[in-house]
């Protein structure tokens, strides 16, 4: 009996010490209903909508029968209407679109001939998904029917662009450095300021002349070293054993990677600030990991997400870095052409930092 009586004793202070913890309280409640949420409306497996772009360079009453009736079926969405192939090249490359359709000079003869296809379907092998999506539209049927079998014929020739092999590495590898230095740059910044006050450091810091703009950077100098240090081990471990390639320059990798771990950083610091212990800061940081990797379109395309999730992604930090090191790495596009993506970057850290500052100025006064 006093066995049980200890037991229960020691039950009833956890309890009591949980209520009052309302952090981790919500965290109970709080990760069931986000994972609820984000696998039972925001993960999508049968996608829709995929930007698509055209070249229909034939411009006959079949060729924008075959658009219409591909449109109808939803599963991509036009955004683009380019005049050449080359077109559809440069906004894969570019990012703009992960579907190009072409439709030669010739259609309506090609349709007519059973030896080969009709129109090109380009496909950006960069992304995992899309090219299981793609093979949808395969089945497309053609413009002309029950003509002597010519109905039955496959409209298009499916080209992968990026991965011609259908290497699943290629396509992961890149995506996963972003995945790693979300995981840990959040995570080290997370506990730094609690693992300060839970030592007692925080005090002798105030009494410093340090001011807290200078703390918040001085703390994060560190964790970018070693941030570039992982992107440096994902990128070599990725090209000797799984030949991943390197179609853009290195330089514009470490510059995404740069203004990627600066704005995870901050995200970092932010937590800090909000949480009272280093179990806390590893909750919340739980608690942004999930979203980040489900949503980010590491995982499932970022176009078959619903209108609600998507723009909740793109809030994310990681949804922007995936975009980058893709168009990078893969694709061999510049820097340069993938600025919506680096402003987005650098305005969340610019507001990261600003709300991390404040918030450590507040908690010191």
């Amino acid at each position: 009996m006093k066995v049980l009586r200890r037991i229960r004793a020691i039950a009833g202070k956890e309890t009591r010490q949980l209520a009052r913890d309302r952090l981790t309280l919500g965290m109970v409640i709080g990760i069931p209903m986000l994972q609820i949420l984000l696998f039972g409306y925001a993960i999508n497996m049968d996608v829709r909508n995929l930007r698509a772009g055209v070249a229909d360079e034939a411009g006959t009453a079949l060729s924008r029968q075959l658009v219409g009736d591909m449109q109808a079926g939803q599963v991509v969405r036009f955004v683009l209407q380019t005049l050449t192939p080359e077109g559809l090249t440069e906004a894969l490359r570019r990012g703009e679109i992960t579907i190009g359709v072409h439709i030669p000079v010739d259609f309506e003869r090609r349709l007519a001939d059973p030896a080969r296809p009709a129109a090109q379907l380009l496909v950006d092998g960069s992304d995992p998904s899309i090219l299981n999506v793609a093979r949808q539209l395969l089945e497309t049927p053609s413009p002309v029917r029950n003509v002597d079998g010519v109905g039955d014929k496959p409209v298009f020739e499916l080209r992968n662009f990026y991965n011609p092999e259908r290497r699943s590495a290629v396509q992961i590898v890149p995506a996963l450095i972003g995945v790693i230095l979300t995981m840990t740059m959040v995570l080290f910044t997370a506990v730094a300021i609690v693992r300060e006050r839970e030592r007692g450091n925080l005090e002798l810091l105030i009494t410093t002349p340090v001011r807290t703009i200078e703390l918040m950077v001085g703390k994060l100098l560190p964790y970018i070293l070693i941030g570039l240090i992982q992107v440096t081990i994902v990128l070599l471990v990725g090209h000797w054993l799984f030949s991943v390639p390197m179609q853009g320059r290195l330089a514009d990798v470490y510059l995404a990677a740069l203004t990627f771990i600066a704005a995870s950083l901050t995200l970092g610091l932010l937590i800090s600030t909000l949480a009272r212990s280093q179990f806390q800061a590893m909750q919340l940081t739980l608690f942004v990991f999930l979203p980040s990797i489900l949503l980010s379109g590491f995982m499932f395309p970022f176009d078959g997400m619903p209108v609600l999730a998507q723009h909740i992604a793109e809030v994310l930090p990681l949804t922007h870095f995936v975009r980058l090191i893709r168009g990078i790495v893969l694709r061999g596009a510049a820097l340069g052409e993938l600025m919506p993506e680096v402003k987005a970057l650098l305005v969340f850290f610019a507001v990261t930092m600003t709300l991390a500052v404040l918030r450590f100025r507040k908690r010191l006064d």
